[in-house]
Order: structure tokens, then C-alpha cells, then sequence
């Protein structure tokens, strides 16, 4: 078998592992990506980016002409409806975007290839263990040496199980499903959330389901549940979109659907994100937000964190990167994960869903909270419920698992 040294293998080239490949590569870094799918590959997704996203494509010098920019989100509940634009901060961008997944990731290889990395395709690759240290990756006949390996394949998996990163089971997860149509408001500058999501027999969903307009004659349009609700593993995520057509179908004049709507799992918690000689970042990380499903933008700052902290020190990069990936996402990720338990209860669901749109200066929390907005460095009135619903769901915590509603 033939055999590289990198100073940083990757496995997976979406936007997390890509990300990852830039940082490194524009660092003066050798370093090997391997993606299992073809260049250009198509992968399921909402395709919407926050403003978070954009900040960080922007740290990534990547040109988003390509994008479709978003100015704000509509929201739903019930017969309420707010409009609101994205606030301007300090931080990010006031504007998000929706970018097909498969021009995306186009996008991000090609820069990665363009600052230096080697982007190996169709090529799906597994860690090496020298006991209990991952020394590279195995993968198409090469065995590949680094001094860092970053996993980027998503939470399930054989590189998850053998790395002990798999999802910490009694923890909830997501699934979403979506499609396009056509639409003659496929421009619209707003990302539109019906938060009162409902199944063809009228119970409600903890989710929400979304129109994100590509700006290029479609719109994504999708739904996605969460785990803790009653009857999840019964529930129908064809159907469940279907229903959603029908209703949104007048306001947007849609046209047929143009591809088979597909699904796929959102994970929100993994038992292990670092190692040594490795890390999780993205989704391998279980870095989901539990209440809009959104994972780009923790994926792409991720994967930069981790080679950030590589070039400042290999030996301690990983240790590192998780404490300041705990510092940075745990508390919000832990809260919406909690949370998720409480709106699993109908009752409580519909109470919630009347609130977080009752009022102009609660919608604005809840629109931070859906744009990915808040983290440990979260100002105002966002940063402060966050904090105190922290502090509250962490006592409530053993209640709303003993009484979580039955899958």
C-alpha cells in the first residue's frame, strides 16, 4: 500500500471538512481531504445560511454571487405572522442567503483545491489506530499519515463507531425532509418558518416547516420533527410534507415538485468529539441547533477552530478545540436540547408556539434563536433568556425526561 505524511487528513468534504481544508491549506498546511461522493454531489439539506453562515463564508473569503441573500425570516404560528429582518450586530452579517447544497459544496471544494488542498473523491476513508491514537486515515489504497486527523462524515457511520463519536442515544435527534417546485416567488428576500407544523390528522408537531426561496426560479420547501414527540417512529415525513404543500401551495403558486423529496436524520448530541490525534467538528460533533435544525454555520466555524488551535500547538489542539467548543455552543445546544423534551408535550408545544410570536420583542428572541444567533457571547435580551432558560430547563431537566412523550 502506498503511503503519505499531511499534516492534516480530513474525512468528508462537506462544508465542516472543507472549511477545514481552506484554513489549513491557506496556512501553508499539507492536508488531504477525502469525500465518498463525486465532485459536485448533490446532498439533502434546507440549503438556508444565517447570517452566522455568511459571517463565516465570509472569514473564508468565499464569493457568494452565486447565493440567493436573505434579508430576514417570516414566522408563523397559527394566524399570527411576523416579518422581521436580521438584526445588524457587531458580529454578523444582517443578511443570510440560500445556496443549493450542490453549488455550495462545488463552491467550497473548488477553494479548497484552489489554497492548496488535495481533494481525493468517490474515496471513503477510515482512521488509523496505533492503540488508542488515530495516526491517519485508510482510504482507496493509501495509508495516510497526519499529525491531525478531523472527521466531517456526519454523526452515524463506521468512522463515528469506530471513534466512539456516535450519538448519545438518549439524547433527541431531528428528521427533516425536503424538495423544490417552482415558484414566481422564488425571490423573495425573506425565509419563511410555519412553527405551528401539523400532521395530516391535525396533531401538532414539535418542528417547524420552512419555504426558503433559491432565487434561481425554485424554492426549497421542507419540514422537519423532532424525536420527542408522541408517535415519532410512526410519523410519515412524506406525508407530514405533503400536508404542508397543501397548505402553503396558494401562497406561493407552486408548481410540481421537480425531484423525489428526500430525508435525512439531524443528529444533536455525540458521545465524543475529540481524541487523540483527532476531532469531530460539524455534524460529527453533534453540532445542531435542536430548535431550527441548522448546522452549517457550527460546522464551518468548527472545522476553522480546529486547525486555528493545530497550528497554535498540534500537541494540544485537540484538547483544546473541545473546551472551546464547549465554551462557545454547549449551553445553547444543551438548552435546545432540553427544550425540545418540553415541546414534545402538545400542551405545552401549543402554549409556546402562541408566545414565540406574541409579541414584537419575543419574535426578535426567537429570531435570533433561529438564525444561530446566540453562544456564550450573546448580548442583550437574547444572551439573558438563554442564560436564565439554561439555569431553569438544567432543574427541570430529570422531570422532562421521566415524562417525555412515548415515541
Amino acid at each position: 500500500m502506498r503511503s503519505d505524511t499531511y499534516d492534516i487528513a480530513v474525512i468528508g468534504g462537506g462544508p465542516a471538512g472543507t472549511a477545514a481544508a481552506i484554513r489549513a491549506a491557506r496556512a501553508g498546511l499539507r492536508v488531504v481531504v477525502f469525500e465518498k461522493g463525486k465532485h459536485g454531489r448533490d446532498k439533502v439539506c434546507g440549503d438556508g445560511l444565517t447570517p452566522r453562515a455568511v459571517g463565516a463564508l465570509h472569514d473564508l473569503d468565499i464569493d457568494l454571487d452565486d447565493a440567493h441573500l436573505i434579508q430576514g425570516l417570516r414566522m408563523i404560528a397559527g394566524r399570527t405572522t411576523r416579518e422581521l429582518d436580521w438584526p445588524t450586530t457587531d458580529r454578523f452579517p444582517d443578511h443570510g442567503a440560500v445556496w443549493p447544497r450542490r453549488r455550495l459544496d462545488t463552491a467550497l471544494m473548488d477553494a479548497a483545491a484552489n489554497a492548496g488542498a488535495e481533494m481525493v473523491y468517490e474515496t471513503e476513508a477510515l482512521p488509523v489506530l496505533t492503540g488508542n491514537r488515530v495516526t491517519g486515515v485508510a482510504a482507496g489504497g493509501r495509508t495516510v499519515s497526519a499529525g491531525l486527523t478531523i472527521v466531517a462524515a456526519g454523526a452515524q457511520g463506521a468512522v463515528a463507531k469506530m471513534l466512539g463519536a456516535t450519538r448519545v442515544a438518549d439524547e433527541p435527534f431531528g428528521l427533516a425532509i425536503r424538495t423544490y417546485a417552482e415558484t414566481p416567488r422564488h425571490a423573495d428576500a425573506h425565509l419563511e418558518a410555519c412553527l405551528s407544523l401539523r400532521d395530516a390528522s391535525g396533531t401538532a408537531v414539535p418542528g417547524y416547516g420552512w419555504m426558503f426561496p433559491a432565487g434561481d426560479g425554485t424554492v426549497n420547501i421542507g419540514c422537519g420533527a423532532l424525536s420527542t414527540m408522541k408517535g415519532f417512529k410512526k410519523l410519515n415525513l412524506n406525508t407530514l410534507l405533503d400536508t404542508y404543500r397543501a397548505q402553503v401551495q396558494d401562497d406561493w403558486e407552486l408548481g410540481p415538485n421537480l425531484e423525489r423529496a428526500r430525508a435525512w436524520r439531524l443528529p444533536m448530541s455525540a458521545q465524543r468529539r475529540h481524541g487523540e490525534g483527532w476531532v469531530a467538528i460539524g455534524d460529527a460533533a453533534g453540532l445542531v441547533n435542536p430548535m431550527n435544525g441548522e448546522g452549517i454555520d457550527y460546522g464551518l466555524e468548527s472545522g476553522m477552530l480546529a486547525v486555528d488551535l493545530f497550528v497554535e500547538d498540534p500537541a494540544t489542539a485537540p484538547q483544546r478545540y473541545d473546551e472551546l467548543v464547549g465554551e462557545r455552543f454547549d449551553a445553547f445546544l444543551r438548552t435546545g436540547r432540553r427544550f425540545s423534551f418540553l415541546i414534545g408535550h402538545p400542551l405545552i408545544l401549543k402554549t409556546g408556539l402562541a408566545l414565540s410570536v406574541s409579541t414584537d420583542a419575543i419574535a426578535r428572541i426567537t429570531l435570533a434563536v433561529m438564525g444561530n444567533l446566540i453562544d456564550n457571547t450573546t448580548p442583550g435580551a437574547a444572551g439573558k433568556v438563554m442564560w436564565m432558560a439554561d439555569k431553569t430547563l438544567a432543574l427541570a431537566d430529570p422531570l422532562l425526561r421521566r415524562t417525555r412523550a412515548a415515541a
